[in-house]
């Protein structure tokens, strides 16, 4: 097989059109072939197109990855998930159900190794109703809400699986996604995206899968307690005792109890950098405008994004999005973004954040949790209630609070209530977002427009503490602990969390083979 990278293909031309493209660059030896990556290049707005990668099957591949520019000779590696090469007695837990645990379980499950896999919250049907509810005003479950239960975070989101992380995994990851449900131009698309709808059947299906072969699922059922003994795990404890000697630890960067739990039976931790900001809310007209130019509004685009970074990021952004109310605690408030798989929403949204760490928080082990906390209950007391403070963009730059809103309609739901942001985020935090917001209108125009709407805060974009563990993957000092995945530390995003999950599987099934 040959890979042949930079394809150009107008927005009206179709893989007919690219398949003659392979042949005239292969000089006519293209057999066959098949689309790898897919990007949209808008670069120019007078000329917005297509570019390809493909993988193609050609006569005399050897020759032409030597003779012809842009040729590669490709290699189709693809990862199997091991098995178990003996029967184990201790069943290994998983605790959590996002990315990272339904991975782990799955990879586990596909060994032989049954696992049982423990969810603070509901399953993804009952854990949806309950946040329909809070949306629509009713109390918050804080057991069941945007943070917890099936799927995890994630669920609730735009579902993004685009990531830098450079992982065996991936590809496999991407294949067992469509197997369970989503659309397979997941597999090509530069910036591959799900959508929540199609998350949650996703979530349920590889569930089916774990337990058909021989999985164990506990829903609403919170790990109280852990137990080790010289040096190994034990038992977790839920409250009922289950003896396990595998604990893969795949709690969600929310879990701030079991955090503080897990601190108290010795597990090691550390304190981490992460982010703070809010959401900021556009027509998505406006993007596609800005991004796209006069092909705006061609259908084979789809709804524009947008990303930057610098002191001032942008993150989990959502194309014809919705800003959702993600609050896990009483009395305090908490903003995420999340799309459908259609994109169809008249708003874009995206979270605005700026990087926080001990010298805006303390050395405490748990001072990032308790500043996530102080600027959550904050946001809460302007209106005593779960609606969140909303500011036009206008008056944010010019240090005046919002009476009323402009041409974009908030779409947060239980509701938003005009206000000031400065009465929530510290004055370094506000400074920055307002020269990010400047520096990235120079970039994409329009992003600076005075009706644009921001919605605070945005506080759980990563966990704010780390759980160490050595080379083999285990908690420094404790046998069979395996932390992993976003509320771990070591991933940020569901891509590198399901690739991390399945990272601590296979470190558990090459153990387990001894």
């Amino acid at each position: 097989m040959i890979k042949i990278d930079g394809i150009k293909l107008g927005l009206s031309e179709n893989e007919k059109d690219l398949f003659e493209k392979v042949k005239k660059i292969t000089k006519g030896r293209a057999e066959s072939f098949y689309v790898f990556k897919k990007a949209i290049d808008a670069r120019r707005k007078d000329n917005v197109h297509f570019v390809y990668s493909v993988v193609a099957k050609a006569k005399g591949e050897e020759a032409l990855s030597k003779s012809v520019n842009g040729i590669m000779l490709y290699d189709e590696k693809s990862f199997e998930y091991p098995l178990l090469k003996r029967k184990v007695e201790s069943r290994p837990v998983v605790i959590g159900s996002g990315p990272a645990g339904s991975f782990a379980a799955l990879c586990l499950a596909k060994a032989g190794a049954c696992p049982i896999v423990i969810e603070r919250g509901k399953s993804v049907d009952e854990r949806s109703c309950d946040t329909e509810k809070f949306f629509a005003g009713g109390a918050l479950d804080t057991e069941s809400n945007v943070q917890f239960g099936e799927g995890g975070a994630g669920t609730f989101s735009d579902g993004k699986l685009n990531t830098g992380t450079h992982s065996p995994f991936i590809r496999k990851i991407l294949s067992e996604y469509v197997r369970f449900g989503a659309n397979e131009n997941i597999l090509t698309d530069a910036k591959p995206h799900i959508g929540t709808d199609i998350l949650k059947k996703i979530a349920v299906n590889i569930r089916r899968e774990v337990i058909s072969l021989g999985g164990t699922y506990f829903f609403s059922k919170k790990v109280s307690d852990i137990e080790i003994k010289n040096g190994k795990i034990t038992a977790v404890f839920i409250p009922e005792r289950i003896e396990t000697d595998t604990v893969i630890l795949a709690i969600g960067h929310s879990a701030r109890d079991t955090f503080f739990m897990l601190d108290s039976r010795g597990v090691k931790m550390e304190q981490k950098a992460f982010s703070v900001g809010l959401r900021i809310e556009h027509p998505q007209e406006l993007i596609n405008k800005a991004q796209y130019g006069s092909f705006y509004n061609h259908t084979a685009l789809g709804a524009a994004d947008y990303k930057f970074g610098d002191d001032c990021y942008t993150f989990c952004m959502c194309p014809g999005g919705y800003v959702v109310a993600a609050a896990s605690e009483e009395g305090g408030i908490v903003t995420n973004g999340m799309s459908y798989s259609d994109r169809a929403g008249e708003n874009a949204n995206s979270a605005l954040l700026v990087n926080v760490n001990e010298k805006d928080f303390g050395t405490n082990l748990f001072a990032g949790v308790e500043f996530q906390r102080k600027i959550e209950r904050a946001a809460y007391e302007i209106s005593k209630s779960y609606m969140a403070p909303c500011q036009k963009l206008s008056d944010f730059l010019a240090d005046t609070e919002t009476k009323s809103f402009g041409s974009v309609n908030p779409t947060y739901k239980p509701g938003v209530v005009p206000s000031d942001i400065r009465k929530i985020l510290p004055e370094r935090i506000c400074n920055n977002l307002k020269s990010g917001i400047l520096n990235i209108d120079k970039k994409l125009k329009g992003f600076a427009t005075g009706d644009a709407l921001l919605t605070a805060p945005e506080t759980r974009s990563s966990s704010p503490v780390r759980i160490l563990r050595d080379d083999t993957l285990q908690a420094i000092g404790i046998e069979g602990l395996y932390p992993s995945g976003e509320g771990a530390g070591y991933a940020g995003g569901i891509m590198s969390a399901a690739a991390d999950g399945i990272r601590c599987a296979v470190k558990v099934i090459e153990k387990l083979n001894g």
